[in-house]
């Protein structure tokens, strides 16, 4: 991971950090994953080997009846007992034996023998069920040696139902067991369907397909089974509803053929726990992760960060010198304090130089309000000198002393508005126009001449554009006056737009205009005026300018 591609010091460890955990949340997220795999595969095993063991339990049991069937049968035809005897015998057997409920012996020569145990089942029900089971094929081998060819299943005799144990001889020799039925009564699986201890969230029982259920035990209510049409045909897992709509954990084992199943139906508690058990495995670290996160992202910013912000934030003050101090505490890590301190100084001495430097522009500006003051009271004196000396001259020479007057004074004027509160500052247009046209009017002007000013606009330009102004129209009025002894000139001064003003002096007759002399175009360039009319006529020029505000 390249940390130089985020920008701040907490998005490089955060970066950092996430890119140690992701690894760590990954193989936590495997682990929970095949601890939670393996869990459920222990589950489905444990659920198919109880199906397992209640089908061999079945097994076990129908082997014993059948080892009791053939004893028993064994015996009384090798004897010779007679029918009576024999059923005797059987009703003996019977009583001795709880839950056996009829038996029937035939031999290959033809003799019978049958007995019930209260005399309920007749026997010819006994005669039709054997020859039924006869015709059925024998069930498969369960391992080991058979002790004879067997049919197992349930029937319905006397209005009861009944476990049925049949064992035939194929080809008997005279006198010996041709066959043997023994109906035994379901209540007696009830040892073989014990569910002890583990048998929370489980119920088992022993189905006839077609034929309903045999036998029962759980803690499930009526209708938990599994629909026929439902069971595999040699069993297995799965999962469905069962007949009164619950989804629930199904195993199967086939006991006997062709339908005769031991049915196991499980709840979900196993797999919720497993799913808790998941979700803690899983979140449990990704949780710890995150709390590492929070906790070191709250100590980066309790223990680095802050610090570094009140240095940024001191660096960007512009407030007092003790806001421009960045914190430093006692818990301040080192290298950050070594770099507070390092600014501190910095700004220590940086506040040294400008207070060395204020201290210097302080006296420089004083030095220039002076010089300034200087010049212009110079400059009132020599227009002073000048009025003087005026009055002992005539004609041309006269004029020349007013006209230079004029020019001094403005910029005796153009100075005394500059310095008019004590600081350099732009001139207000209007003011210094009004003033210089006052003045033009009362040192070059006669009695048949005037000079009028118009002014629409609050401008501003700065002392070094607005004396070569002064001096433009003093010098455009000053040679109009000088040529025609009777003239009205007017001088106009108009905003455009919020940054350009309209200057246009006008006479109030036909002018002879003469080209203007080279300093003229050098005063419009100081101005950064663009001239807009060619004097002609009547218009002694115009010209526009950009003011400074």
């Amino acid at each position: 991971m390249r940390l130089a591609r985020f920008s701040t010091v907490r998005g490089r460890l955060l970066a950092l950090l996430i890119a140690i955990a992701l690894p760590i949340a990954c193989v936590t997220a495997l682990a929970a994953a095949t601890a939670y795999r393996s869990i459920t595969d222990a589950i489905a095993a444990s659920q198919v080997q109880a199906a397992d063991d209640f089908a061999v339990r079945t097994r076990i049991w129908y082997r014993g009846a059948l080892r009791s069937l053939l004893s028993f049968g064994a015996g009384m035809p090798a004897a010779q007992i007679q029918p009576e005897l024999c059923r005797r015998a059987a009703l003996a057997m019977l009583a001795e034996v709880r839950g056996y409920e009829a038996v029937l012996l035939r031999t290959a020569d033809g003799r019978s023998c049958a007995a019930s145990r209260d005399g309920s089942i007749p026997t010819e029900s006994l005669q039709q069920t054997a020859d039924r089971l006869r015709q059925a094929p024998p069930v498969a081998n369960w391992g080991g040696v058979e002790l004879a060819q067997a049919h197992y299943g349930d029937v319905s005799v006397g209005g009861r139902r009944l476990l049925a144990v049949h064992a035939m001889n194929a080809d008997p020799e005279p006198g010996e067991l041709r066959d043997g039925l023994l109906l035994v009564d379901p209540q007696i699986l009830d040892s073989v369907f014990d569910l002890g201890h583990a048998g929370a969230g489980m119920s088992v029982a022993l189905l006839s397909r077609g034929g309903g259920v045999v036998a029962s035990r759980g803690e499930f209510k009526p209708g938990w089974l599994p629909a026929d049409e439902a069971i595999p045909d040699q069993g297995g897992r799965w999962t469905g509803r069962s007949r009164d709509g619950t989804e629930r954990v199904f195993a199967a084992r086939l006991v006997a053929e062709p339908g005769f199943y031991v049915i196991a139906g499980f709840d979900d508690t196993r797999g919720r726990a497993a799913r808790l058990q998941f979700a803690v495995l899983l979140l449990a670290p990704l949780l710890t992760l995150a709390l590492l996160g929070a906790v070191y992202l709250r100590a980066l910013d309790k223990h680095c960060l802050r610090w570094l912000r009140g240095i940024e934030s001191a660096a960007r003050s512009r407030g007092s010198s003790r806001e421009a101090r960045a914190a430093v505490g006692d818990d301040m890590p080192s290298d950050i304090r070594s770099v507070a301190e390092a600014f501190n100084t910095m700004v220590s001495e940086q506040e040294v130089r400008q207070r060395r430097l204020q201290t210097a522009l302080d006296d420089n500006r004083f030095l220039v309000r002076e010089l300034h003051h200087r010049v212009k009271n110079s400059l009132q004196v020599v227009q002073s000198y000048i009025g003087l000396s005026k009055r002992d001259y005539h004609s041309e020479a006269r004029l020349a002393l007013a006209d230079a007057e004029c020019r001094v004074h403005v910029l005796s004027a153009a100075y005394r508005f500059t310095l008019a509160d004590g600081e350099m500052q732009p001139v207000r247009v209007d003011l210094f126009l009004e003033d210089v046209v006052t003045m033009i009017s009362n040192l070059i002007a006669t009695r048949e001449q005037s000079v009028t000013v118009r002014i629409e606009t609050e401008a501003v330009l700065s002392v070094d554009r607005i004396i070569p102004l002064g001096f433009v129209v003093a010098d455009v009025a000053s040679r109009v006056l000088r040529s025609s002894p009777i003239v009205a000139i007017s001088v106009s001064v108009v905003d455009i737009d919020a940054e350009t003003i309209d200057i246009h002096l006008e006479a109030d007759r036909e002018i002879a205009h003469r080209e203007p002399p080279r300093l003229f175009a050098g005063l419009l360039s100081q101005i950064q005026a663009v001239q807009s009319a060619r004097p002609q006529g009547r218009d002694l020029g115009r010209w526009r300018v950009r003011h400074d505000a």
